[in-house]
């Protein structure tokens, strides 16, 4: 109990404390001189610490599963093990929203400790904007998400977290993706606070960057263990799914990937200005979005929330205060830089750059109107649709071959201009190469489709030319060269495991078998378990598969005594080519089974490649640190 109430006061004395410091600033922005007031940095440690404390004291109420914390009630249970009673704080809403402002308050801390070589009028412009973003995220905490409601007389025990959430992919990935989202606000006031001050310079440019790397980094990795999770938990049998809120992560991901290749332009020479600003605003305007979609119950997914209409309704308003801040700021600060007017060469980086921006900027454009149109067709017409793969697949794929192809032209292109003629040669060669394995690959295994079979050599191409441009000059570049061979070993990874996927879906009782072709599912017995909080019934498979060998499989449904949720336990043996994933489901009292056997090749390949874009962008991250 004292926990809970030394962690409600320290959140309003966190409020006050960003309340405090705007005034300060408009003063000190208003003083002619070149150091900033000590008082908001010492403020803004302040506000920092007491979110610090206040969520400590909710970390503390799950450990001590103090019931009378309505919190702590509906998302623990004193038979929950310690490691998810900790991560049961920021396995809901209201403890998640709490770890956002944790991480806001954290992050303008640590900008301006940071920035000091940056100019004063800027900083504390940057804070201002900083401040209102997290004035609104304590309000809407406050009002609508307090996590420290308290219930009289308290309960004995607790309705508990749902069983899925219980994993420890799950207990890490929301912090990771939080520090990627709220990343984006500070690129946001930066963004507004340059433009005010006309301050959109390869000096800002090479200041923000270590910013959007932070974000680009985290939220990366964030959404690789989601995926992970996602894959061996939810029993889906894949590495994405289209998940509305899958979606809503990746949409500011890939618009913080064009900004991350914009901002490039922008460091080396000073043009798109006004493209990188919007850039900058659109992606924390994309982050608030997805929070509006998942935090007002308006999505339908594994991942939702809660459905408070009061919720979305604070969070709509904030959204719109923030569009409207964007047209205001920009529309009244910003001009149009001369340098823009500059011809740029067709055959440049920049050009190439750009271009990338285009497709990114339709990839985003596709994964938001899937995402949206259910909604608007739900409000509009009261019908009921969803928005599976086959929508994006075609509308993505065939994008994508153009896609593919610029990224793999890239390598040879240098800044101003690039001539073609000495590459031609070396060019030809690698393509050659890659319809020789995609041409070998197809004639073994057959066509999968038209647009996969003029995709792949494509991908083998550029998954080739990010070897070799690897390996030639190594030194220049090094951490980008990383992220590129990442990418185009996830493309080419996702190909092949479309293309050799094979699913196999029956219904079993014990002692059963179903051959298919070229092998044949045993199902020999079933054994019950028990773990801290939950029975479970094992099943006893074997797969004998011509082609893929023997191999025994435990799927489990396991079944949860608070809350009492029954869930499916898939059994995976993966191995460096292939991926044998079996799920079963309880049909007609525990006497027949539904049993769903996948073979998905080269999925380890899909995680690996994956970590490396991250590893690529921690290593860009710690040489922009050490040059600064």
């Amino acid at each position: 109990m004292l926990a809970n109430q030394i962690g409600y006061y320290s959140l309003i004395l966190g409020l006050i404390f960003s309340i405090i410091v705007i005034p300060i600033s408009i003063k000190d922005y208003n003083q002619n001189t070149e150091i900033i007031d000590t008082r908001i940095f010492s403020i803004s440690f302040f506000q920092f610490f007491f979110v610090l404390v206040s969520f400590i004291g909710l970390v503390i109420s799950f450990i001590n599963s103090d019931f009378g914390n309505e919190t702590v009630y509906n998302n623990s249970h004193t038979t929950k093990p310690l490691f998810y009673k900790i991560s049961g704080t920021w396995g809901n809403h209201e403890g998640s929203l709490l770890l956002w402002l944790l991480v806001l308050t954290f992050f303008i801390f640590l900008f301006i400790i940071k920035s000091k070589a940056q100019p004063k009028k800027y900083r504390i412009l940057t804070v201002l904007f900083q401040q209102l973003i997290i004035i609104g995220f304590f309000l809407f905490v406050l009002k609508t998400s307090n996590p420290f409601n308290y219930l009289f007389p308290a309960p004995k025990e607790g309705l508990g977290l749902n069983p899925i959430l219980q994993d420890p992919a799950l207990a890490i990935h929301p912090p990771i993706l939080y520090i990627g989202f709220v990343g984006t606000s500070i690129i946001f006031s930066s963004s507004l606070a340059a433009v005010v001050q006309q301050y959109v310079s390869k000096s800002w440019a090479n200041h923000i960057k270590v910013w959007i790397l932070i974000s680009w980094t985290f939220l990366t990795l964030g959404i690789l263990l989601g995926s992970i999770w996602a894959y061996y938990e939810l029993g889906w049998g894949g590495f994405w799914f289209w998940d509305p809120v899958e979606n809503v992560s990746l949409m500011p991901w890939l618009s913080l990937t064009a900004l991350l290749h914009c901002i490039l332009v922008l460091e080396k020479k000073k043009i798109l200005t006004s493209w990188t600003i919007v850039l900058s605003m659109a992606t924390f305007i994309l982050s608030v979005s997805g929070t509006f979609l998942v935090r007002s119950g308006i999505l339908n997914s594994v991942h939702t929330f809660a459905n408070d209409p009061e919720r979305g309704i604070f969070i709509l308003f904030f959204l719109f205060f923030l569009i409207f801040l964007c047209l205001i700021v920009f529309s009244v600060f910003n001009k149009k830089n001369n340098d823009e007017t500059v011809k740029i060469n067709f055959l440049s980086k920049e050009t190439s750059i750009l271009i990338n921006n285009w497709f990114m900027m339709y990839f985003l454009s596709v994964v938001l109107i899937g995402t949206l149109y259910p909604i608007f067709l739900e409000v509009l017409t009261n019908e009921k649709i969803s928005v599976g793969p086959p929508f994006y697949y075609k509308l993505i794929l065939p994008f994508l071959i153009f896609f593919l192809i610029f990224m793999s032209v890239v390598s040879y292109l240098k800044w101003i201009k690039s001539e073609f003629k000495k590459l031609e040669i070396e060019i030809i060669l690698l393509f050659i190469v890659s319809l020789i394995i995609s041409f070998l690959i197809f004639k073994k295994f057959g066509f999968e489709s038209l647009i996969i079979s003029v995709l792949t050599p494509f991908a083998f191409y550029l998954f080739l030319n990010t070897i070799k441009d690897f390996l030639i000059n190594k030194q220049n570049n090094f951490s980008q060269k990383i992220s590129h061979f990442g990418f185009s070993f996830l493309i080419l990874s996702i190909l092949l495991n479309s293309i050799f996927s094979s699913e196999i879906i029956t219904n079993l009782k014990v002692g059963e078998k179903f051959s298919f072709k070229g092998g044949v599912i045993i199902f020999n017995s079933l054994k019950e378990n028990s773990g801290k909080n939950y029975k479970s019934i094992i099943g006893d498979f074997e797969i004998k598969d011509n082609k893929n060998g023997f191999t025994k499989l435990k799927p489990e449904i396991r079944i949860y005594n608070q809350p009492r949720i029954v869930t499916s336990e898939a059994d995976i043996k993966t191995s460096l080519f292939s991926d044998k994933f079996l799920v079963m489901n309880s049909l007609k009292n525990n006497e027949y089974f539904n049993v769903r056997y996948q073979i998905k090749p080269f999925m380890i390949w899909i995680w690996i490649s994956a970590l490396i874009l991250v590893i690529g962008g921690f290593f860009s991250l710690i040489k922009k640190l050490y040059e600064k």
